[in-house]
């Protein structure tokens, strides 16, 4: 069989067919279909299901976050033909079943599926003496029926010269050790700019590797600008992300010195494969003499450290928001091209004090 992503889909599409020459589904080499499954996952789910039901799949069906699909024989489908008088010729729901989101570091790192917003939660456990200084954040991601799934957590280093951030998607081990460790977040001395990285090597501490696979991916590169005191208003931030792909696949930014990061490639002008993004400004109300934004009911408290990012060409698309809900609760979604990760670690540096912006 061939597979291959339909064009002006709001979702992934893939259409799967016998025939590796014409995959439309108006022929009869027409055999399946797959809505926002990795296709990767094609072969692996259709050799399980295809003897059990010996042939008769035409449909596959998932969410937008591939964490749910549905098989159907090739009846028709009720929705397109509401009209449908014979019950014999509607299609019939073959298997149901959940799919886990087992591989956390795969779904941290996969960017958000078009036109789809998701949205997640952030908890700060401040208890006990040390975690009052270094607090732990724990992401969980929240879904239609209401139950939350843990994504990752992250908390700040100690005895480090600045800001340092572990990201592991294990919640009880905050280590850089395990296999649970996928990604840091690193400050500059005011605090003003961080990076982000993913859990590759330090091209700094092992100048000799040989596989440029196995050097970090910078991720994305985050610049506050300066502010003492507040004078100058509402925080001012820039986020930096590598480019896309037509297939919505990143592109892969391996630096192996500073002069190839994405800050300075950004400071240098240099803005090719990178996407430039920056948080949306607040209006000024007059009923309640303060900056506001609009959260759409995502945000019920006021605070300095909530916004929203979008790219400058388009401050109507959201690409990501943040903001707090209780004392230690807060709100977090972010859309395509963001992934769980970068959205994270953005939310991590508003977190972090800034000697020079507060």
């Amino acid at each position: 069989m061939a597979g291959r992503k339909r064009k002006k889909c709001k979702t992934s599409n893939y259409l799967i067919s016998i025939d590796p020459t014409d995959l439309s589904r108006d022929t009869d080499s027409y055999i399946g279909k797959l809505r926002s499954v990795p296709l990767k996952c094609v072969s692996q789910i259709l050799f399980v299901i295809l003897p059990v039901l010996k042939y008769r799949i035409c449909l596959l069906r998932s969410n937008v976050l591939g964490t749910k699909f549905t098989v159907y024989d090739n009846g028709e489908n009720p929705e397109r033909n509401p009209f449908i008088k014979e019950t014999d010729t509607l299609r019939q729901e073959l298997a149901s079943s959940p799919m886990s989101l087992e591989d956390l570091e795969q779904f941290a790192m996969r960017p958000a599926p078009r036109d789809v917003t998701i949205q997640c939660r952030i908890t700060r456990d401040r208890r006990g003496v040390e975690k009052g200084i270094f607090p732990t954040y724990y992401l969980h991601m929240e879904k239609e029926d209401g139950k939350r799934v843990f994504l990752m957590a992250g908390r700040k280093r100690k005895k480090c010269k600045t800001s340092n951030y572990l990201i592991s998607i294990d919640p009880t081990d905050l280590s850089r050790d395990t296999d649970s460790y996928i990604g840091k977040l690193r400050s500059n001395v005011l605090g003003t700019k961080f990076t982000v990285y993913d859990n590759g090597e330090n091209p700094e501490r092992n100048p000799f590797i040989k596989e440029t696979d196995t050097l970090r991916q910078e991720l994305a590169a985050i610049c506050y600008e300066k502010n003492v005191l507040g004078f100058k208003g509402p925080r001012k931030m820039t986020v930096i992300i590598p480019g896309m792909h037509e297939n919505d696949e990143r592109v892969v930014i391996r630096p192996k010195s500073e002069l190839e990061s994405l800050l300075t490639r950004y400071e240098n002008g240099n803005k090719e494969n990178l996407v430039t993004l920056v948080n949306k400004s607040p209006s000024w109300n007059e009923q309640t003499q303060s900056y506001v934004l609009n959260f759409h009911g995502r945000v019920t408290q006021a605070s300095v450290k909530n916004f929203q990012i979008v790219h400058p060409d388009n401050v109507d698309y959201i690409v990501m928001q943040f903001g707090r809900v209780a004392e230690d609760v807060f709100s977090m979604d972010y859309s395509f091209p963001m992934c769980a990760l970068q959205a994270f670690a953005i939310t991590l540096s508003s977190f972090d004090g800034k000697l020079a912006c507060e």
